[in-house]
C-alpha cells in the first residue's frame, strides 16, 4: 500500500523538465506576443539601417564644409555672411523639392533615396570644381544641388513615424536613433573637414582640383556613390500606394490591428462579407437580431478609440504649433552657432580660431554629446516625451544666458592658454566658450528628438496623417535651418550680444508656448 502511495504521487508530482518547458512556453508567448504587439513593431532592419545610415550621411555632407567655407568663400571673394548662405541655402531647396517628390513618391521611400544619392554626388561634385573654375557662385550651385538631396531629411522622420511599419511606442526610440546620426553628422563633419583643410591643404600633391578645401567634396561623392549601390541591394521599401484620391484610400484608412476574420458568408444573413470581414447591407428592411459569430463582423461604431475626426481640435492645434516651434527654434539655434563659431573664433584676437581649430571645436563638443544621446535612447522609453523637450530648451536656454554674461565681460576665452596644443584643437584656449557650445549642443538636439514622434503622437494614426506631420516638422527645420546659419554667419557684424538675444528670445517663446498647452503635449512613452 505505501509503494501505491508513493507510486501516486510521482505519477502527478509535476516533473522539473516539465517546469522547464512550462516556462520556456510562457516565455515563447510572451514574446510572440511582443512581437505581434502593433504598438511594438518595427521595419525590417536592413531597411532601417539604410534609413538611418542616410540620416547620417546627410549630417556629415551637411556639415563637413563648415571648419572651412567661410575661408572657401572669402578665397573665391565673398564674404562671411555668403559663408552663411553657402551653409544654410541647401535647407531652402531641400523645401522646395519636397513639393514634386511628395507627389510622385506613391507613400514610399525609395525615389527619395535614389534622388537623395543622385543630388548628393551632383553637389560634391560641382562643390569640389569651384576651386579649379575660380567661380564663387559654383560652390552655391553645388550646395543647392546637394539640398535637393536633403529632402531624404523628411522621408527619414517620416520613416521612423510611419504606422504601417513602426507602433507608436516605438516611434520616440527610432527617433532617438535619428538624434545619434545627428551626433555623428556634427561631430565628425566639422572634424572632417577640419582634417582635410590641414593634412591635405594645398602644399605638394595638391592643385587646382585636389586641396584642402575641396578634398571634403570629393570624398564624400565617392561614399555617396557606395551607399547608393547598398541601397540597391539591401533596402526594402513599403508597399506603394496606387490611387491616393480615392476617399477609402490607404492614405485615409486609419491603421488598427484587427483579429483574425473567417473569410465565409453567413447563411441566415443577406449581408456579404468582404475580405476585410466588414458586412455591406444593400437592403432596407431590418434584419432580426441574431447572436454575434465569428463568420460575420458588423462595422465598428466610429468611437475615438478606432476612428479619428480628421479635423483636429483646438487642443491638438497649440500642440502642433507649439512642436513646430520647437522644431524651428532647435535648428535654427544650433545652424547659427555652427556658422557662427568659425567667424566669431577668426575674429576675436583671444581665440584666433583657424579653419582646423574651429573644425574640432565644433566636433570636440558634438562628440562630447554622443554618450548623452546613447543613453537617452534608452530612456526614452520611461520618459514622457513633453519632459524630454522641457529639459532640453532649458539646458540649451542656460547656456546661452551664460554665454551672453561672458560675452558682456569679454570673457568668452576666460580660463583657456595659449599654447600650440590649445590653439589647434580649440577647447583648450576658451574652455568656458566650449562647455557654453556643449550645452547648446547637447540641449537643443535633445529637444529636437522627440519633435517628429510627439507631434505623430498627436494626430490620427493615418499615413496621410503621418505625412503632413513629417512635413510640418520638417519644413519647421529647414526655416530654422536656413535662417540659423545666415545669423550665425552675420552675428559679428549685428553684434554678438544681439545675435545671443534673439536666440534667448527664441527660446523663451517656446518655453512659453510649452507651458500653456503642457497637458496636451501628454503622450505614450517609447
Amino acid at each position: 500500500m505505501v509503494a501505491a502511495v508513493v507510486q501516486t504521487k510521482f505519477q502527478t508530482a509535476p516533473s522539473v523538465t516539465a517546469l522547464d518547458e512550462n516556462a520556456d512556453n510562457d516565455q515563447r508567448t510572451l514574446n510572440s506576443e511582443e512581437d505581434s504587439d502593433p504598438e511594438l513593431k518595427l521595419p525590417k532592419r536592413s531597411s532601417l539601417v539604410i534609413i538611418l545610415l542616410a540620416n547620417a550621411l546627410l549630417q556629415i555632407s551637411f556639415f563637413i564644409i563648415v571648419s572651412s567655407s567661410n575661408e572657401y568663400a572669402l578665397h573665391l571673394g565673398g564674404t562671411s555672411t555668403f559663408s552663411g548662405v553657402v551653409i544654410g541655402i541647401p535647407t531652402v531647396f531641400s523645401g522646395l523639392t519636397l513639393i514634386p517628390l511628395m507627389k510622385y513618391d506613391r507613400g514610399g521611400y525609395g525615389l527619395a533615396l535614389n534622388i537623395c544619392c543622385a543630388a548628393s554626388i551632383s553637389g560634391m561634385v560641382l562643390y569640389g570644381s569651384a576651386y579649379k573654375a575660380n567661380w564663387l557662385y559654383l560652390i552655391l550651385l553645388g550646395r543647392i544641388t546637394s539640398g535637393m538631396g536633403f529632402a531624404m531629411w523628411m522621408y527619414c522622420k517620416r520613416f521612423c513615424s510611419d504606422p504601417r511599419i513602426v507602433g507608436i511606442r516605438r516611434r520616440t526610440l527610432l527617433a532617438s536613433w535619428l538624434m545619434v546620426g545627428n551626433g555623428v553628422g556634427m561631430g565628425l563633419g566639422p572634424l572632417l573637414g577640419g582634417i582635410f583643410y590641414k593634412y591635405v591643404g594645398f602644399g605638394k600633391g595638391t592643385g587646382n582640383v585636389w586641396n584642402g578645401f575641396t578634398s571634403p567634396a570629393w570624398v564624400l561623392a565617392g561614399v555617396w556613390a557606395v551607399y547608393w549601390v547598398a541601397v540597391q541591394i539591401w533596402f526594402e521599401d513599403v508597399p506603394l500606394i496606387e490611387d491616393s484620391n480615392t476617399e477609402n484610400s490607404p492614405e485615409n484608412i486609419e491603421l488598427v490591428e484587427k483579429g483574425p476574420v473567417q473569410l465565409m458568408e453567413d447563411r441566415s444573413s443577406e449581408d456579404p462579407v468582404n475580405a476585410s470581414g466588414t458586412s455591406y447591407r444593400h437592403h432596407t428592411h431590418p434584419s432580426p437580431p441574431s447572436p454575434p459569430s465569428l463568420s460575420t463582423v458588423p462595422p465598428r461604431s466610429p468611437t475615438p478609440s478606432n476612428v479619428h475626426n480628421d479635423r483636429l481640435e483646438l487642443g491638438q492645434w497649440a500642440s502642433v504649433i507649439c512642436i513646430c516651434w520647437f522644431a524651428m527654434a532647435s535648428f535654427f539655434i544650433l545652424g547659427a552657432w555652427e556658422a557662427n563659431i568659425p567667424v566669431y573664433g577668426s575674429v576675436n584676437p583671444h581665440l584666433n580660431f583657424t579653419p582646423f581649430a574651429a573644425g574640432n571645436f565644433l566636433a570636440i563638443g558634438a562628440l562630447a554629446c554622443f554618450p548623452f544621446f546613447i543613453i537617452n535612447v534608452f530612456l526614452v522609453r520611461r520618459v514622457q516625451d513633453r519632459y524630454t523637450l522641457m529639459f532640453g530648451a532649458s539646458l540649451g536656454g542656460a547656456a546661452l544666458v551664460i554665454f551672453l554674461v561672458l560675452l558682456s565681460l569679454d570673457k568668452t576665452a576666460s580660463g583657456g592658454s595659449n599654447n600650440w596644443v590649445s590653439s589647434q584643437i580649440g577647447v583648450g584656449s576658451a574652455p568656458a566658450f566650449f562647455i557654453c557650445w556643449f550645452a547648446v549642443a547637447l540641449g537643443f538636439n535633445i529637444a529636437s528628438t522627440v519633435t517628429m514622434s510627439l507631434l505623430s503622437k498627436q494626430l490620427p494614426a493615418t499615413v496621410r496623417w503621418n505625412g503632413m506631420s513629417s512635413v510640418m516638422v520638417q519644413y519647421s527645420n529647414y526655416l530654422g535651418r536656413v535662417t540659423g546659419a545666415v545669423w550665425g554667419g552675420a552675428g559679428v557684424s549685428v553684434g554678438m550680444t544681439r545675435y545671443v538675444g534673439l536666440e534667448i528670445a527664441i527660446t523663451g517663446i517656446g518655453v512659453a508656448l510649452a507651458s500653456l498647452v503642457w497637458k496636451h503635449l501628454k503622450a505614450k512613452t517609447g
